[in-house]
C-alpha cells in the first residue's frame, strides 16, 4: 500500500533534512576527528574565519583518573609538543594554555597539568589573509595515571566557516587563560612583590581572597630551566600568602641575576601572568 505526500509537505521535509545535514557537515568542518588512543583523545578546533589573525583551538578529551600536562609539567612528566610546519598559508601559530591544576605526582612530588577536557586556544596568522588556511599538527603529549605513556597524533584542518558552531567552546577556552598582570596590581589576586632570601631562595608574597585554592608556577627565561614549583610557607607575614622556592634546576653556566621569570598565579576562579627579572 502506498500513501501520497502533499508536495508542500514533502518540500517541508526534504528542506528540514537537507538544512539539517548541512548543519551536520557545517559542524564536522568546524572540528577534525578525533584521533584516539586508549586512554584519550586529540582533535582541532576552527573559529569563525574573520580578521586578520584565527582563532583555533587543540581539544584533549582524557579518561576518568588520566592527565595530561601543562607547558612545564612540574617535578615529572612531559610537556605537549606541537609542530604546525606544515600547514597551509600559516605564517605563525601561538599555542595558549589555560590555567592548569597542581598534582600529586605519587613519587613525593607534584605535577602540573589538565585532566577530563581541556582545549588549548591557538592564535593563527595567515601568510595571506584573503586566501585558504590549512592548518595540520603533529601533536606529541603524555597521559599518565600511575605510568606516563607517550602518544603522537595528527591532525588536519581548513578554516572555512564565516561562523563557526566552535566559537563559543574557543571563547570560553580563551577566557581560562591566565591574564597578564603587574606585580602590584590592586586585584583581589595578585602578587605584591618577589625578592631573594639569600643565595637560593625567592619569595613571593600574593595576596589572595582565599588562600586555601591558590597555586603558584613559576619559569624560568627558557624551556631547559626546571626550577621547583613554589611552595607556601607555613608562617607568613600577616595578610599575604608568602610562596617560597629554590633557585635549583637552572641549566649548566645559567646564572640567576637578571633573569627574566614568568610567575603564574592561580585561583578558584580568577589567574594571571606576572613578568619578572630576579635581582
Amino acid at each position: 500500500m502506498s500513501s501520497i505526500v502533499p508536495l508542500r509537505a514533502a518540500i517541508g521535509v526534504a528542506t528540514t533534512l537537507l538544512a539539517s545535514s548541512l548543519s551536520i557537515a557545517a559542524h564536522a568542518d568546524d572540528a577534525s576527528p578525533w584521533q584516539r588512543d586508549g586512554h584519550s583523545a586529540v582533535r582541532l578546533l576552527a573559529g569563525s574565519r574573520s580578521g586578520a589573525v584565527l582563532l583555533g583551538g587543540i581539544a584533549f578529551q582524557l579518561q576518568p583518573g588520566w592527565k595530561t600536562y601543562w607547558r612545564s609539567p612540574g617535578d615529572s612528566g612531559v610537556p605537549p609538543r606541537f609542530d604546525f610546519s606544515k600547514s597551509d598559508n600559516v605564517e605563525a601559530v601561538t599555542v595558549m594554555w589555560p590555567a592548569p591544576l597542581k598534582f600529586d605526582d605519587g613519587a613525593g612530588g607534584h605535577s602540573i597539568g589538565y585532566r577530563d577536557q581541556i582545549v588549548l586556544p591557538l592564535r593563527i596568522v595567515p601568510k595571506a589573509a584573503d586566501k585558504p588556511v590549512t592548518l595540520r599538527a603533529e601533536i606529541n603529549y603524555a597521559v599518565c595515571e600511575k605510568l606516563c605513556i607517550p602518544v603522537e597524533a595528527s591532525a588536519e584542518l581548513g578554516f572555512n566557516s564565516v561562523a563557526s558552531t566552535e566559537d563559543a567552546n574557543l571563547r570560553a577556552a580563551l577566557d581560562t587563560v591566565p591574564k597578564p598582570a603587574n606585580i602590584g596590581d590592586p586585584n583581589p589576586l595578585t602578587i605584591r612583590d618577589v625578592k631573594r632570601d639569600g643565595p637560593k631562595n625567592v619569595v613571593v608574597d600574593v595576596v589572595a581572597p582565599d588562600s586555601r585554592n591558590v597555586n603558584l608556577f613559576v619559569e624560568g627565561p627558557t624551556p631547559d630551566w626546571a626550577l621547583p614549583i613554589p611552595a607556601p610557607v607555613q608562617h607568613g607575614p600577616p595578610g599575604v600568602v608568602r610562596f617560597s622556592f629554590e633557585l635549583d634546576g637552572l641549566p649548566p653556566g645559567a646564572k640567576p641575576e637578571g633573569a627574566a621569570l614568568k610567575l603564574t598565579l592561580v585561583g578558584p576562579e580568577k589567574a594571571y601572568e606576572f613578568n619578572t627579572n630576579l635581582e
